[in-house]
């Protein structure tokens, strides 16, 4: 199992190989089909550089369709960070009248940062995407808006349950930033082989690929694979997409460079656990006086536990704090019926 920290180290080695391999076809020491076997863009089917039958490819033809490979390779771990009169209002809106806001988001972007980037790195996406979260609800997993998206990545319904997310009377994973994550990244990523940027991704997760691919056919004429084609549909999008690039961008700025524009982050622990197989219908509130805490501590390491009990009729991997696995245990153990509710 690789560390996360070895993936920009195998993209690294994954493009030094397609250079060599390329070098080896131009010199003639072997057939394209030989020499690059099985190398796929990020893209697939029709929108995939890497078709054909390479196997009679020649100079002509290789070096173009090798580059855009190398291109794709390259785009897909790293954000462009453009900087115009859009990104530079968010600068400005962020660092004075919603200064004190911004400063308790990226405060709290402590709690969820490292298990978010991790998750990025492995799957090879830009990790300034982590700041999608704090555009969405600054960071919080009980957010709900008015058109009712849920979570820390504001899903809605459909496409939590596309994603497989659970969403039932007792259990709402919209809220579970372990899971919602997970299935924020892989939405993300689909957009990104669907239009080839993250700009246009990113503008799609917020207003829907319907309204991006149907803005980008109209004034692009169905262009798609350039992070500027954006900025030449934002105009035609709705207000809050419009801003939503901009703003992201800002934000990844202004949290590489909090200190030089006076930003006061306070650092925070990040959100770690412990979990055990619960019974159904435990109470979280019982579990936490057994053990001495406060009920909140064990409600914000399950908040996708809508009723604050674990669902009845199954076992339930429950997430406890660090170093209470066997107290915890002990408790459920225990003949007092305050920790079990629905199955006793």
């Amino acid at each position: 199992m690789f560390a996360v920290e070895t993936f920009d180290e195998m993209r690294r080695v994954r493009m030094t190989a397609l250079c060599g391999s390329l070098a080896a076809v131009l010199i003639g020491w072997g057939p394209a089909d030989r020499l690059l076997p099985g190398i796929q863009s990020p893209g697939t089917g029709d929108n995939s550089p890497w078709t054909g039958d390479n196997s009679s490819w020649t100079a002509d033809n290789l070096v173009p369709t090798a580059r855009t490979v190398m291109d794709w390779e390259l785009r897909r771990g790293w954000l462009p960070m453009e900087l115009n009169e859009a990104v530079e209002s968010w600068v400005l809106r962020l660092t004075s009248d919603r200064k004190s806001v911004f400063e308790y988001a990226l405060s709290r972007a402590g709690l969820y940062s490292d298990m978010i980037r991790a998750e990025l790195r492995e799957r090879g996406m830009p990790e300034e995407l982590l700041y999608l979260a704090l555009v969405e609800s600054d960071f919080h997993t009980d957010a709900r808006s008015r058109v009712l998206a849920s979570g820390m990545w504001q899903f809605m319904e459909p496409t939590a349950r596309l994603y497989g997310l659970r969403i039932d009377a007792y259990v709402d994973e919209r809220y579970d930033p372990v899971r919602a994550t997970a299935a924020a990244l892989d939405h993300l990523s689909d957009l990104y082989q669907e239009y080839g940027s993250w700009y246009l991704a990113a503008a799609a997760y917020n207003a829907g690929s319907v309204r991006v691919s149907d803005a980008l056919r109209r004034y692009t004429d169905g262009r798609i694979g350039d992070d500027s084609l954006y900025w030449e549909i934002s105009d035609h999008l709705p207000r809050e997409t419009a801003n939503y690039v901009p703003k992201l961008l800002a934000v990844t700025y202004l949290a590489r460079s909090a200190a030089r524009y006076g930003l006061e982050v306070r650092p925070v622990d990040p959100y770690e656990y412990d979990f055990i197989w619960s019974p159904g219908g435990v109470d979280l509130g019982e579990v936490a006086h057994s053990l001495g805490i406060e009920a909140e501590q064990m409600y914000d390491l399950n908040p996708q536990l809508i009723r604050h009990i674990t669902p009845p009729g199954e076992m339930y991997a429950l997430r406890i704090p660090v170093g209470m696995a066997s107290q915890v245990v002990a408790a459920l153990a225990s003949p007092n019926p305050g920790t079990r509710l629905a199955d006793d």
